[in-house]
């Protein structure tokens, strides 16, 4: 028996997120389904994340333990031509064990597009959510900054939520234009429920003239959630990268 780790990416429009559920199709359903019509066992797999409903991923990575003797190109070759067209794996191997894909991962890159025009781009929809008003990108990014360092989040995580620890050390927050295309970078050591839209919506209520562009430092000393902007949709989302301090070798 080896633990494989798969690095994949897919397109969330049609998938309730990553987690399986009982009454939606997932990516995780569906990875499953495929190693299941490979191996001929259905395995457990194991996600660094869990993203939302409608969430994109071009790096995703996840591990399952197999007997299977399937490795790198052979097994994603495999698993590619039975997996839909919207989910693919790009790499296959096999990893130490007491490999984590998600407690052994050492932060996240999330970007967040907006399509800034006055008209909608159909080749934006389902990736960018879109804005009409003119967005000042540079006032934007200097508010962004006041995101980087280690705070305690909670007013940028969803309501309800049970997680308690909310300190967060986020290490890059920007954004920038190209064309009509606004992009919200972050890169954090972990990331809250909801925590990326709950930023890009704060940014988006600034830009409306709903808050002011220096309010972030007041948000994250309320720990309310009400005091931050609305949850941006989430289909202009997409995990990036996930940073892995070493690859361990099997």
């Amino acid at each position: 028996m080896a633990r494989i780790r798969l690095t994949l990416c897919y397109d969330g429009t049609a998938y309730h997120g990553w987690q399986v559920q009982p009454n939606a199709v997932t990516v995780q359903q569906v990875l499953q389904d495929a190693i299941e019509r490979i191996t001929g066992v259905r395995s457990g797999v194991t996600g660094c994340s869990r993203t939302d409903a409608g969430v994109h991923a071009r790096m995703f990575c996840c591990a399952f333990d197999t007997a299977s003797p399937l490795r790198g190109d052979k097994l994603c070759n495999a698993l590619n031509a039975v997996l839909p067209r919207d989910v693919a794996v790009y790499e296959a191997e096999e990893v130490d064990e007491a490999f984590h894909p998600r407690y052994d991962a050492k932060g996240k890159r999330y970007v967040y597009h907006l399509h800034n025009g006055r008209h909608r781009d159909p080749f934006a929809e389902g990736y960018a959510w879109h804005v009409r008003w003119p967005l000042d990108e540079q006032a934007l990014d200097r508010a962004a900054k006041d995101l980087i360092g280690t705070h305690d989040f909670a007013a940028f995580c969803a309501a309800g939520s049970s997680v308690e620890d909310t300190v967060r050390t986020v290490s890059h927050a920007a954004v920038t234009r190209e064309g009509d295309r606004v992009t919200f970078s972050v890169e954090a050591d972990g990331f809250l429920y909801n925590m990326v839209r709950i930023m890009v919506g704060t940014l988006h209520d600034m830009a409306a003239g709903k808050l002011p562009y220096d309010a972030i430092p007041a948000i994250l000393q309320s720990g309310d959630r009400a005091a931050a902007g609305v949850t941006a949709p989430p289909h202009g989302l997409c995990l990036e990268r996930v940073f892995y301090e070493e690859r361990k070798g099997g």
